[in-house]
């Protein structure tokens, strides 16, 4: 008996424990905004979006996706927000989907932060000389010796600037990596895009495994345009593949008060969906944890002497 009152009081703490440190994560506090996310209908009664916009080729299915481009030729397809992204640090987890039957495809798609909103264009379905940040999910492979494709990238446009289509936007390149097996993945493809104002921007992928993120790069000093609309685009040529967006969630991030301030560690996760590196939680839950303990030995240790002394007070025949 008391050792099951033991145990029953080891696996409170070890749930407390496991609780604590998920709500403690990296010391962000996180808010959801509604006005930058998006989840399936996708569509409000009216079939239409309170807080986006689509247009070119783009079709909605309530129940699955938002399709940029179906998998065919000479497609384009874009949904931007109706408000700017005005948060100072914020993360984005899109889930998406780039899939095909043939074993040629292109072009890819493309996640932006942009002043310019809703303008079809030649670049993944967006308007070129943009002014503000393109993360491009490069399939096809114009003029990249040595690189990898798929491939992940990121831009940041002055608003007088070219893509450089034919070498795959090598010249502007901030940073990229390849996501060989990101197409036709076994597994839910997303990417987390963790952004902290001025100081830093990292992107990481799911496409290995569920619940696995891999990192793929991380920026510092990236400043992004303080009225920028968030969108997503995509386009074929005489190769294609469906490019589809399952879901968006925004998220603002600030430190509460007394928190620290380093925010430059960007928001890699690793191995784990809600892990991410940087934490800085001081002292405070080492001491908890401890004052639990403590309880938890206080409240066993008395349970035990009363036991011993109830059967030393017993009547002895």
């Amino acid at each position: 008996m008391v050792a099951a009152f033991l145990r029953s009081c080891l696996w409170l703490l070890a749930s407390s424990i496991a609780v604590l440190a998920a709500e403690a994560d990296d010391g962000h506090k996180r808010i959801h905004l509604r006005t930058h996310s998006l989840t399936s209908p996708y569509l409000d009664s009216d079939m239409q979006s309170r807080w986006w916009d689509f247009g070119a080729d783009t079709v909605i299915r309530a129940d699955q996706y938002v399709r940029l481009t179906a998998d065919r030729p000479s497609q384009a397809g874009w949904i931007f927000s109706r408000v700017p992204l005005t948060a100072t640090n914020w993360e984005i987890e899109v889930e998406f989907s780039i899939k095909g039957a043939h074993n040629l495809y292109g072009d890819g798609m493309a996640m932006w932060l942009t002043k310019q909103r809703g303008m079809s264009g030649q670049v993944f379905g967006h308007t070129d000389k943009f002014e503000g940040l393109g993360i491009f999910f490069d399939t096809y492979k114009n003029n990249r010796p040595g690189v990898t494709f798929p491939y992940i990238m990121a831009m940041m446009g002055d608003g007088q600037t070219e893509y450089e289509k034919h070498t795959d936007g090598k010249s502007n390149e901030l940073d990229g990596c390849s996501a060989r097996g990101i197409r036709n993945a076994h597994v839910p493809t997303k990417a987390l895009v963790t952004y902290f104002a001025d100081k830093n921007l990292t992107v990481a992928l799911q496409y290995k495994n569920e619940d696995e993120w891999t990192p793929c790069f991380s920026i510092a000093n990236v400043k992004i345009p303080s009225v920028a609309y968030l969108g997503f685009s995509a386009e074929t040529g005489e190769l294609s593949d469906n490019h589809d967006i399952i879901s968006v969630e925004t998220r603002n991030m600030y430190q509460p008060a007394g928190g620290s301030t380093d925010s430059g560690r960007g928001g890699n996760r690793g191995g784990s969906r809600r892990g991410r590196n940087g934490r800085n939680e001081g002292g405070g839950w080492g001491w908890f944890f401890v004052k639990v303990l403590l309880f938890v030995m206080a409240v066993g240790g008395s349970y035990v002497g009363y036991t011993m002394y109830r059967a030393n007070q017993r009547p002895r025949y």
